[in-house]
């Protein structure tokens, strides 16, 4: 009797542990994550290994440090969706308390998102936004207009207006492209009739791509007005190419990428300014929110305390905005490293 009475404890404790793990008897935290999960954050970019989202790990590094949580960002080496949905699946498993992803693909990562979302892990988005069905908040870097606008003036400035543009992009899916292109259509359209996009080609954040897509464009097309890099990688390609083909100066490229990488083509003049955000300020605010999603105090409306940021504005109950883009030119690139 002794032997069966401890076979049948033992057998019990398997089945608790079992239903522990299929989650049996536990309720998903409200609001996604709710203060029910634990200190860890787990942070996706589009990819490693590039300087922009190595900035982005700086800030999400210092701001974990600073909030006492425990931070894995990581993310795949090549731009693509299906890896990151991958990856969110292997976060899940790490009983993350907040999953914050910077999306390849909005509604590729859906399925995953929400799978984590159901888990109760808190669910958010950075730089580039997942389906808002799919995530709880988005932290945007600066609105999708602001910075459409800024890229048209500025080769607005070059070009007096007119001509015909070359758009090398990183992805065609990628949801923050996809917006800023809208938005510098729609600038051209109201403001400038005579300039026009006539195409987008997507690097995919591979730098040799991007250079052998323009110069192959730019021997076709002599006549182009310019050239629009709006991507980390894909602005530095566009430039190079430029200067590979002798034509810096003759048509000006402009975009979106970092001071350190851009440095170069402004001391040569292949490009005058362009237009980014700081991303070390990004990671950081991006870890600022996920911890408030998981402890449940993000507010819906108003502003929100992020550390050495200040208060940053809820543009949206779903949405935290860093602020207005940054133009970079000769004459301010140095007050910047990264």
């Amino acid at each position: 009797m002794r032997n069966l009475k401890v076979l049948s404890t033992a057998l019990l404790a398997v089945l608790a542990a079992a239903a522990v793990s299929c989650g049996v008897g536990q309720q998903p935290s409200q609001g996604g994550g709710g203060g029910g999960g634990p200190a860890k954050i787990c942070m996706m970019p589009k990819l490693v290994g590039i300087p922009y989202f190595n900035a982005s790990e700086k800030g999400a590094e210092e701001a974990a440090k600073e909030l006492d949580v425990e931070l894995v960002y990581d993310g795949p080496t090549e731009a693509k969706a299906a890896l990151q949905s991958q990856m969110i699946e292997q976060f899940i498993q790490q009983q993350c308390g907040a999953i914050t992803v910077a999306a390849n693909d909005p509604n590729a990562l859906a399925p995953a998102m929400k799978k984590a979302d159901n888990a109760g892990i808190a669910t958010g988005a950075w730089d580039a936004d997942v389906a808002p069905d799919a995530r709880d908040v988005f932290v945007n870097q600066a609105t999708f207009e602001a910075i459409g606008y800024e890229l048209v003036d500025i080769m607005a400035e070059q070009t007096g207006g007119k001509g015909k543009f070359l758009v090398i992009t990183g992805s065609l899916t990628a949801p923050n492209q996809v917006a800023w292109l809208k938005e510098m259509r729609e600038r051209m359209k109201e403001k400038y009739p005579d300039m026009s996009i006539v195409a987008v080609e997507p690097g995919e954040e591979d730098l040799q791509k991007g250079i052998d897509l323009t110069k192959n464009y730019l021997r076709a097309n002599p006549d182009t007005a310019g050239v629009f890099g709006i991507t980390s990688v894909a602005l530095p390609g566009a430039a190079e190419a430029v200067e590979q083909l002798g034509r810096e100066g003759e048509v000006p490229v402009t975009g979106l990428s970092t001071p350190n990488e851009m440095k170069p083509y402004l001391d040569a003049g292949t490009v005058e300014k362009f237009v980014l955000w700081n991303p070390v300020d990004l990671g950081y605010l991006a870890v600022y929110v996920a911890d408030a999603q998981i402890k449940g105090d993000l507010p819906k409306s108003g502003t929100f305390e992020a550390g050495r940021l200040g208060k940053v504005e809820m543009i949206a109950p779903d949405e935290v905005l860093l602020g207005p883009p940054l133009v970079f030119s000769k004459e301010n690139i140095n007050d910047y490293d990264f």
